[in-house]
């Protein structure tokens, strides 16, 4: 994965297709240019055609690598690179220089659209007019095993039917096999479309990396179907798996009427080999439903009419802005736009929030589609909104919820609002950085055990957890509902992804998204199979009175210990998952989403939950952040994989450049797998995953419980002697501009995204290493006495603070018995209104009264930040080790403490 493909990466040298191509393809073209520019200057006119044995070293390593790689790309493509070496070896630099530099421009991201010259003269006449304005330009991929004289015209049969008014352009890349079409649609993201003809055949000629070859066969396995249709059927499969958003189409030769009624689902539509005009047009009516974005276009074409404002908003058409002699400012900074797409009308093309019929419903629906939801809904006041909306949809007073304790904190105000008892469940600590992991499952298990052998478990509602955590703690999403399912059949799972919204549109990623767990199990649970197994499970744990009696008379221990298969007779699922678009999606502040996969949704909470989206939405929505929910949608559809891969690619580089630097590393390193997941919840052992490959990120992620996001990385800093709130505050943000969200005592988180560039993770680099100059540099100059100073700061810093304190439990008094943990938080939030029921005590007068065996109860949410969740709640027992944490910690905010008076005690 290093920037330089250089001759003993694994990358792709010799010929091997690099498992990242992006970056590697990029690096390629560009040294290319710079070697034979080398050669172009260092040849005179009078110097002759050069020999191809004078073709220099780095030249003769690169063009093969671009041969394999352009082998997957329509544009230049393979062909070209082929030209490309004619030249070079016919010493003619200069021409091939001009080839070269507007491919390596355009491959690099600085013009998306531009078309590289031709080395084919024919080829060339052969390209349809454009407009200036160049088109919106794809790839389809076409996958058959033709001569080459079959794919030119196979080639020109397409091309010649585009049209001076397309909408779009686009151009054909063939591979012969089932594995290059796998590697092509990996590899190349511009790929939008593909065509399977049936004379595809099983196995690459390419010679494939390492790393690609151990994907290939984890992906696709030894061996393939033996029919045709059944090997169709297989890859339109596995390209669903990959990227589910592109369009796929089968052309074949006869009895299509016979395959059409059993491939509807698999394919957008059949087409006999005559039918090249219809494949044509279904190919952009695929890309033109995908662009789409109906909410955008609406208020774009509203902006664009005249319209007399006699309504709210006196901003409206800029017109309490334009005129102004104070505040035109305002209009000059924002823009016109901005101002003209202002109104609270929902006709004339827009649409309501609280009862879409028009073109906010069918935006919504585009939504559900992308992220492959049943039902999803845009929210315009963040992810804090959206989990209150779920959950009072929900849950009714009395009812029971096992919620992370380290989740945010809009889930705890929910649960008090809803009335709910709540269960605390506690992550797994992480001491030594100051930060908590996830729920591990066999706690979930036994929390619920707990409920089944105290006769409550009917009044347990709903499981909320997040996913992934703000460190990058993954949890594998479809177990864990699994093996709840199996002890709670009815049981509803809320997973506040409001940082994980980008994991939909990568393939490795999408697997632990609530989403597609969701579909998964649906899935599973229809297949006669499934049913089986579960028999046999049932049989296999002994469990008295057969299958019909299911898991109640298995003893705990037992069921902690089995991986538990629900019976899909009696499962429901029934899943929430919100979503920070704006986190890590593209999406004006505060846009969010919810999705919804509810079997029972229509018969149980359709109403409901109506009533909940009434009382959380504004009558006055930002119809500029709905519009941008909208696009974001459009985005990730076309451009998401690239996107995703790319933030995670570029994370590991950052990770790779601490690890090698010798000075980043003698001050700095990256937490990785091992540091951050204890060994228990891992069955697999890499540090990080990607670093190695797809291959090895595809095996933990399919393996291990919990998993660490690539695109966070948490630096370890305590060898600076800086805490983290400093090191954000006084050293990254303030003299670098190097914004960061969160730090703990010891670390600093840094997220890439999916706008994150390869300039500013070589600025980030830069910027750490002029921070290690400086503390080598303050280190060489310090006295006996600063040393000794610093060195006790670095001893604070490394060595383990006091543990991460456990949920201690609720009062007796706001519980329903002493056999089970839940608690009444509404009651002791309410109780704190009455007159003479609160009193503030310090943190010393606090821990002398617990020491003393008196029962100190807090009134209000406490909560740092970091770390960023309630270290008390309301109705919350203090104890010794909470206020322990709390004295240790250095931040600078903690929300619900009164600095001066102290915390907040219930004292009724």
């Amino acid at each position: 994965m290093a920037a330089r493909p250089s001759a003993d990466d694994d990358s792709g040298s010799g010929g091997e297709v690099p498992s990242s191509a992006w970056r590697v393809r990029a690096d390629a073209w560009e040294f290319l240019g710079y070697a034979v520019k080398q050669l172009a200057a260092a040849t005179s006119p009078s110097g002759g055609a050069r020999q191809p044995r004078d073709l220099p070293r780095e030249v003769r390593r690169l063009l093969p690598l671009l041969e394999s790689l352009e082998m997957y790309w329509a544009s230049p493509g393979q062909q070209y690179v082929m030209e490309l070496r004619r030249i070079l070896e016919a010493g003619e630099y200069p021409e091939a220089l001009s080839l070269i530099e507007p491919v390596a421009r355009r491959v690099a991201g600085h013009n998306q659209h531009a078309q590289e010259p031709s080395p084919d003269p024919e080829r060339e006449a052969d390209r349809v007019e454009e407009p200036a304005e160049s088109r919106k330009r794809f790839e389809v991929l076409v996958i058959d095993d033709v001569s080459s004289a079959d794919r030119e015209a196979l080639q020109t049969e397409l091309l010649n039917q585009r049209r001076p008014a397309d909408a779009f352009n686009y151009e054909p890349v063939f591979v012969p096999s089932f594995e290059d079409a796998i590697v092509a649609v990996l590899l190349n993201p511009d790929i939008q479309a593909c065509v399977l003809r049936p004379g595809f055949v099983p196995k690459s000629r390419q010679r494939l990396s390492r790393d690609v070859r151990s994907f290939l066969d984890r992906f696709i396995g030894k061996s393939l179907p033996e029919r045709p249709l059944d090997r169709i059927l297989s890859l339109a499969e596995k390209l669903g798996e990959l990227r589910p958003e592109l369009d796929l189409y089968l052309v074949a030769g006869v009895g299509i009427e016979e395959l059409a009624g059993s491939l509807t689902r698999q394919f957008r539509r059949i087409f006999r080999r005559q039918d090249g005009l219809e494949l044509h047009l279904s190919l952009l009516a695929g890309i033109a439903e995908r662009y789409e974005a109906p909410f955008f276009h609406a208020v774009q074409q509203y902006s664009r009419k005249p319209a007399g404002v006699f309504h709210a908003l006196p901003v409206s058409r800029g017109g309490s802005v334009i005129h102004s002699k104070w505040i035109n400012d305002l209009g000059e900074f924002y823009g016109l736009n901005l101002l003209l797409a202002e109104t609270s009308a929902t006709s004339g093309g827009l649409d309501s929030l609280l009862d879409p019929h028009g073109s906010l419903k069918q935006a919504q629906k585009l939504a559900a589609r992308a992220f492959g939801a049943q039902k999803s809904l845009f929210v315009t006041n963040g992810t804090s909104t959206a989990n209150k909306i779920v959950h009072q949809s929900i849950l009714a007073p009395g009812d029971v919820v096992l919620v992370d304790r380290n989740c945010h904190k809009s889930h705890h105000y929910a649960l008090m609002l809803a009335g709910a008892q709540v269960s605390y469940l506690d992550a797994y600590p992480l001491n030594d950085f100051s930060f908590y992991g996830a729920v591990p499952l066999e706690s979930i298990k036994r929390m619920l055990l707990d409920y089944r052998r105290a006769g409550r478990l009917h009044e347990v509602k709903m499981l909320a957890l997040t996913n992934c955590t703000f460190d990058g703690i993954v949890y594998d999403v479809e177990r864990v509902m699994e093996e709840c399912l199996a002890i709670k059949p009815d049981l509803v799972f809320l997973w506040d992804e409001a940082w994980f919204a980008f994991a939909g549109f990568h393939h490795i990623y999408r697997r632990r998204t609530a989403m597609a767990s969701a579909r998964s199990l649906e899935k599973s649970f229809a297949d006669p199979a499934y049913a089986r197994r579960h028999a046999q499970q049932l049989r296999e744990l002994g469990a008295a009175g057969g299958p019909d009696s299911g898991l109640d008379s298995v003893s705990d221990e037992l069921l902690l210990k089995t991986r538990l298969l629900p019976d899909p007779a009696k499962a429901r699922v029934r899943v929430y998952s919100t979503q920070s678009t704006h986190k890590t999606l593209t999406s004006l502040r505060q846009g969010s989403m919810i999705h919804i996969h509810d079997q029972d949704f229509g018969q149980l909470n359709e109403e409901s939950f109506r009533e909940a989206y009434m009382t959380y939405t504004s009558t006055s929505p930002n119809y500029q952040i709905l519009a941008s929910l909208d696009m974001g949608r459009r985005q990730v559809e076309f451009e998401g994989y690239e996107l995703v891969q790319r933030q995670a690619d570029l994370a590991v580089s950052i990770a790779h450049a601490v690890a090698r630097h010798p000075l980043l590393r003698k001050y700095f390193r990256v937490l990785g797998t091992k540091d951050l997941i204890p060994e228990q919840y891992r069955e697999t052992s890499r540090q990080m995953p990607l670093r190695d490959g797809l291959a090895a990120m595809s095996e933990a992620w399919e393996r291990d419980e919990f998993v660490v996001d690539p695109s966070r990385l948490t630096l370890h800093i305590g060898l600076t002697g800086v805490d983290g709130d400093t090191f954000k505050h006084d050293y990254l943000m303030d003299k670098y501009g190097i914004q960061v969200n969160k730090t703990s005592r010891n670390s600093v988180l840094f997220m890439t995204n999916i706008g994150t560039s390869r300039s500013a993770v070589a600025y980030l680099v830069e910027v750490l290493v002029k921070l290690a100059e400086t503390f080598e540099d303050e280190q060489s100059s310090l006295s006996g006495l600063g040393q000794r100073a610093r060195n006790a700061r670095v001893a604070a810093l490394t060595s383990t603070p006091p543990p991460l304190p456990d949920f201690s439990r609720f009062a007796e008094r706001f519980r329903k018995d002493a056999e089970t943990p839940d608690g009444n938080m509404r009651a002791a939030y309410f109780e704190s209104y009455k007159a003479g029921s609160c009193e503030y005590f310090s943190a010393a007068e606090l821990a002398r009264r617990v020491a003393a065996g008196e029962e100190m109860v807090s009134a209000s949410f406490v909560t740092p930040y970091p770390p960023g969740f309630p270290v008390l709640v309301p109705g919350q027992v203090i104890t010794e080790e909470i206020l322990a944490f709390m004295s240790a910690l250095d931040t600078r905010e903690i929300h619900g403490f009164n600095a001066e008076l102290g915390f907040r005690v219930l004292t009724g």
